[in-house]
């Protein structure tokens, strides 16, 4: 399974596109590695990673837009993660991370409440 972890200096990025890298885990080969963020744009993120593969996205926070882009496509998503990258991606693999449901509703686009 491919994970991706958005990542600040190595931690779980408190943002999901603010982040300055994509942690990229492969759960069955146990190889990581670190994809430059290509930039912040509505909806380009969560399709960027679809088409690497991912099946899992974890963050600290994601907007709605995001998370309905990634629910489309079957990605699983992760929020509310903190700390190592790396660690919450084994962690998530394991079955001991799970999503706290935390969208960050500014970044919510047509979202009323």
């Amino acid at each position: 399974m491919k994970i991706a972890v958005a990542a600040v200096a190595g931690q779980v990025a408190e943002h999901f596109g603010h982040c300055e890298t994509f942690l990229i885990y492969d759960s069955l080969s146990g190889e990581a590695s670190f994809v430059p963020n290509p930039g912040h744009k509505p909806g380009f993120l969560p399709n960027f990673l679809g088409d690497m593969g991912v099946e899992v996205i974890i963050a600290g926070g994601m907007g709605g837009g995001a998370i309905e882009i990634f629910c489309a496509r079957n990605i699983d998503v992760v929020t509310g993660a903190q700390g190592d990258a790396l660690g919450a991606a084994k962690a998530f693999s394991q079955g001991e991370l799970k999503t706290s449901g935390s969208v960050c509703h500014e970044h919510a686009h047509g979202e009323h409440h």
